[in-house]
């Protein structure tokens, strides 16, 4: 996984860029570095103000987000059901009115 790089303190430091490189106009150098290390701070006044990140990790981090939220979202919801709240695979094929026949003529579906 990109995310997991080395975390030395000379890889943390060369992460590290001060907003005084964008004012003397080397961002197309920065954005070279971002894609050679993945990411790089922003610091003004040696405070982080920004943090440039790869799109390939940046989308990465995103679909670890919303596969967190997607699990948090299924822990309620097991926490929160009954037994009873439960449908058979033949209770919910009757409710919508779904045959055997039907299945087996249904095209792959790729389910995430």
């Amino acid at each position: 996984m990109a995310i997991e790089k080395n975390l030395s303190l000379k890889n943390m430091m060369n992460q590290i860029i001060p907003i005084t490189r964008f004012n003397r106009g080397e961002a197309n150098k920065i954005f070279d570095e971002v894609k050679a290390t993945g990411v790089k701070a922003v610091l003004k006044n040696n405070v982080r103000v920004g943090v440039i990140v790869e799109p390939a990790q940046y989308d990465e981090m995103v679909e670890l987000l919303e596969d967190y939220a997607l699990f948090f979202e299924a822990e309620r919801r097991m926490k929160n059901t009954e037994k009873d709240d439960f449908l058979s695979q033949e209770q919910v094929m009757e409710l919508h009115n779904i045959s055997d026949s039907d299945l087996d003529n249904a095209e792959d579906v790729e389910i995430e």
